[in-house]
């Protein structure tokens, strides 16, 4: 491999493409690939790329690329939002009691939407707990269910719960 950059590319591409459960099996393929690397240099790259590991529902792992980037992150934290309610595809359902809202995600989706409400810094949301699957949000006390609703479809595809 001739450069960082080639290898960096390199590693998307297998992480897309491959359930990839451990830095050894990612190695292997990289190697597979003509990029011999050693397991600091494969834990900085993976670091550097925000790529995570996240568990799977057969009790396995596998590493996924996030879909947040600087642009999106400097979007959300200056209150606009480029995304459309529907990028968030590991969207599943959304049940509100009190000021506390359940967010269900496809298995490993939480983490990065959670991300992206955090990052908002609105006043609708006071922060979030994430798991696998499922986001906890805690409302402001103040913020009816529809208001609540309305904020959540900025992040995903929520117009099934009649806003």
């Amino acid at each position: 491999m001739k450069n960082k950059k080639e290898r960096l590319q390199l590693i998307l591409n297998l992480v897309r493409k491959n359930s990839i459960g451990s830095q050894n099996e990612l190695a292997e393929l990289l190697k597979q690939n003509g990029c011999n690397v050693t397991q600091a240099t494969l834990s900085r790259d993976l670091k550097s790329m925000k790529i995570t590991k996240v568990a799977t529902n057969d009790g396995g792992y596998m590493y996924i690329i996030p879909d947040n980037n600087r642009l999106q992150d400097s979007m959300l934290m200056s209150g606009r939002n480029s995304m459309t309610a529907h990028q968030q595809v590991g969207f599943v359902s959304i049940k509100i009691s009190g000021n506390i809202a359940v967010i269900k995600t496809r298995n490993g989706y939480a983490a990065g939407l959670a991300y992206d409400i955090d990052m908002s810094h609105s006043d609708e949301v006071l922060g979030t707990i994430a798991g696998a699957d499922t986001v906890f949000a805690i409302l402001n006390e103040n913020l009816s269910h529809e208001d609540a609703l309305r904020f959540f479809s900025r992040f995903m595809p929520i117009e099934d719960y009649h806003i």
